[in-house]
Formats: C-alpha cells, sequence, structure tokens
C-alpha cells in the first residue's frame, strides 16, 4: 500500500460535490402524477400511482438514511483531507530543513513523497548500522536462509517494521522509471522468471547498499557514478543494459 498524498485524492473533490447535492427523496416521485391521476376505483388500479407509492415508501424507509449517512461521510472525508493536507506541508517543511534533506532529494524518483520517508528512514544516527547488511535484514529487505538437514530454502523475512520496509520497496519500483540501471536490473529479474515483487525487493536490496554508502560518506547519489562502477566491475548487468536500447 503506497503512503496517501492529498494529489492523490484530489479527484474525488467533485464526487464529493455530488454526494452533497442531494435535494430529497420527494424529487422521486413527480408532483404531475398525483395531479393528473385517476380518481376513485380507478385509482386503486393505476399502475402509476402505485409505483409512485411504492417509491415514498423506499425513500423514506432506505433511501433517506442512507443520504444522511453519505453526507455525513463527506462531511468527515473533507476534514480528514485538510488533515492530509496539514501533514503533507508540516513534513515537507521539517524534511527540508534537515541537513541530510538533499542526499535523499537527489535520489531518482525520490520526490516529495519518498524523501522524507527515506530521510527517516536512515535516520541521522550513522553509528546505529554497522553496515549495510545490518539496514538490510532490519528492514525486512534481506532474505531468510533455512537449513534442515540437505535441505535448504529462502523465505522472506516476517519480522520487521513493515511501513520502512514498504518504503524501500516502493520507492524502488518509483526508481525503475528514473534510473536507467535500477530499470535493467529490475527487467534483468522479470526475465529471470521473478515475480513482480521479488524482483523489486531485489532492486530494494541493491539500493539500500548504494544508499549507506552515500549516507555515511554525506555524498549525493550520482548515476553516471554508478554505472562506471558496473563497467569497471565488469558487470553483466551492462550487457542487458545494452539490450533495452
Amino acid at each position: 500500500m503506497r503512503y496517501v498524498q492529498t494529489s492523490d485524492i484530489g479527484p474525488i473533490t467533485p464526487q464529493i460535490e455530488v454526494c452533497t447535492r442531494w435535494h430529497g427523496p420527494e424529487n422521486l416521485v413527480k408532483n404531475e402524477v398525483f395531479t393528473q391521476s385517476p380518481s376513485g376505483a380507478d385509482a386503486q388500479q393505476s399502475p402509476l400511482l402505485r409505483r409512485s407509492a411504492r417509491w415514498a415508501r423506499l425513500a423514506g424507509s432506505v433511501i433517506t438514511p442512507n443520504a444522511l449517512l453519505t453526507q455525513a461521510l463527506v462531511t468527515q472525508l473533507r476534514a480528514t483531507l485538510h488533515a492530509i493536507e496539514a501533514f503533507d506541508k508540516a513534513i515537507a517543511q521539517r524534511a527540508q530543513s534537515h541537513p541530510d534533506f538533499p542526499l535523499f532529494d537527489a535520489l531518482p524518483g525520490a520526490g516529495a513523497v519518498f524523501a522524507p520517508r527515506l530521510l527517516v528512514a536512515f535516520g541521522e544516527q550513522r553509528n546505529r548500522y554497522a553496515s549495510a547488511d545490518e539496514l538490510q535484514k532490519y528492514a525486512g529487505i534481506a532474505p531468510v536462509t533455512e537449513r534442515s538437514g540437505n535441505k535448504a530454502w529462502v523465505r522472506w523475512r516476517l519480522q520487521c517494521p513493515t511501513f520502512l520496509r514498504q518504503t524501500f520497496v516502493e520507492w524502488a519500483a518509483e526508481s525503475t522509471r528514473h534510473s536507467f540501471w535500477a530499470g535493467a536490473y529490475y527487467q534483468q529479474q522479470r526475465d529471470k522468471g521473478a515475480s513482480h515483487q521479488a524482483a523489486v525487493r531485489a532492486l530494494a536490496f541493491k539500493w539500500i547498499r548504494i544508499l549507506f554508502r552515500c549516507w555515511q560518506t554525506r555524498t549525493p547519489y550520482n548515476e553516471s557514478v554508478s554505472l562506471n562502477a558496473l563497467k569497471r566491475r565488469g558487470s553483466p548487468l551492462l550487457n542487458h543494459c545494452a539490450q533495452m536500447l
């Protein structure tokens, strides 16, 4: 589940306005039905009057209570939207005033949504994690290998801060649209048969190693530096990158 911004909920506003323009159940029954209807015995046989009576009963017992409920929910939703907007502004102001914010704001695809979340994920105590491996395990990105006898299997880590893992996974997925090597690595994993979620987690595992180095040295991320490092190591990922061109 992605972190919700007010911009994500914005398109709902016109629908909220439609819900508030309810004029009451009386509009469901046309006045002409009663003014132009027959009288006496013919009135008892009139299908139009019978339908109008059913609409009136339905409006009083079902439609009116649900209309009131909808209006109450609309009022609550408006208050929630205003609260989310206030939180967004406060988070943006606090994040931009932090000395480490430029490190995360420069990341591909981070933007206003993920840069503050990544900043909080790493924190400011650089002695908290001795290595990127510790952060990968704590965040639940590193898989768990289990063994029994001659058998071994790998599963994902269950015990971890869920929102922290979600932050890395969601940003890794977004980075595939903004980082050339990240997009190539994701596609490479998919070509090997990995599911979308498995490929994104594998990419997040790679990203944490890079971000940890940038965080420790206080050096903003540079895409060219990463590509040159892959070239020096003779990474097979470069061949996959070339195939994508």
